[in-house]
């Protein structure tokens, strides 16, 4: 933890106090801590008037260069994300295809489209739903459009790699009344000195770094959206906060996606479970079989004074 935000929790309950004893604003709380200064310290009577405003705009031109920068930064990399991800789309096109689909276990199964797949999916085959099925899917809710629900103050849908809010909010709400805190594992979304449209703890963990939320006009008033970039693409999310009620992801309908579509890691790992699948289909050695029978080769050039003839490996 950097050395600024450690008083950060204490300092956060100071302003949490001192705004409900005297109402929201930074101004209350500059002057309790300058009242802190003059009681405690000898800031404002060991030296000059002018020497103490010098110290003053001294501390805040720092943190105004810091906010600034930390600004910058922010935007830059917004706009590399933004670049990043116009150049997916434009791969698209060149990219081999994938077809998702959502598993019992919230997990997903790729297939390879190949010319003639594209052309004539075949239908999908289901196991008939047993009492124990439908008695555990009576309580959920039917995926939306998007693959999210639509729930009483807000609505979200999602894709394997994201998840997206909106949250209606009254017309004339600015930026500055919304209390919004987004973390790995948590979420809150509401107005300030009000209780929480929504707050909790995520289904899953998200990367700050690229979450983001915007304030929009909508019909009837203003809107909040949220994005949340998921850790693990490849699961289905049943809910956004724990505790809210659940989709049935066996009945997510995911589109088909290229591998350009996916994050990094995502797609390292679907091009894996493409490259095993194909080695399954030819009776061929998976990747993992491969780099096991690479270390027991290795090993034994290693050591041919040994004898494996007759040693059998599973």
């Amino acid at each position: 933890m950097a050395r600024d935000e450690q008083f950060d929790p204490v300092l956060l309950g100071l302003a949490q106090q001192i705004s409900r004893a005297e109402g929201p604003g930074i101004e209350p709380l500059l002057n309790t801590f300058l009242g802190f200064l003059r009681r405690k310290t000898d800031f404002f009577t060991g030296a000059t008037p002018q020497a103490i405003e010098e110290a003053m705009v001294k501390s805040v031109r720092l943190q105004i260069s810091i906010a600034e920068k930390e600004k910058a930064d922010k935007e830059k990399k917004q706009a590399e994300r933004e670049k990043k991800r116009k150049e997916q789309l434009a791969k698209k096109e060149k990219a081999p295809e994938v077809m998702t689909s959502a598993l019992n276990d919230n997990s997903v199964e790729v297939k390879v489209l190949d010319d003639d797949s594209q052309k004539e999916a075949p239908a999908k085959t289901t196991q008939p739903k047993t009492d124990t099925d439908e008695d555990e899917d009576k309580d959920l809710l039917t995926p939306n459009s998007g693959n999210g629900a639509d729930m009483e103050k807000y609505s979200w849908t999602q894709t394997l790699n994201e998840v997206s809010l909106q949250v209606p909010v009254p017309a004339g709400i600015k930026s500055k009344d919304l209390d919004i805190k987004i973390s790995k594992t948590k979420l809150k979304v509401g107005l300030k000195n009000q209780d929480p449209i929504l707050s909790g703890s995520l289904q899953e963990d998200v990367k700050v770094d690229e979450c983001t939320w915007t304030l929009e006009d909508a019909s009837g008033g203003r809107c909040v959206g949220i994005y949340l970039h998921k850790v693990q693409g490849t699961t289905w999310w049943p809910c956004v906060v724990k505790g809210e009620k659940l989709i049935n992801t066996k009945k997510v309908e995911p589109e088909n996606s290229k591998l350009s579509d996916l994050d990094g890691e995502t797609r390292q790992t679907v091009e894996k479970m493409m490259y095993d699948q194909r080695q399954k289909a030819m009776g061929l050695p998976t990747a993992d079989e491969q780099q096991k029978q690479n270390v027991l080769k290795k090993f034994m050039e290693q050591h041919p004074e040994m004898d494996f003839s007759q040693a059998k490996f599973s």
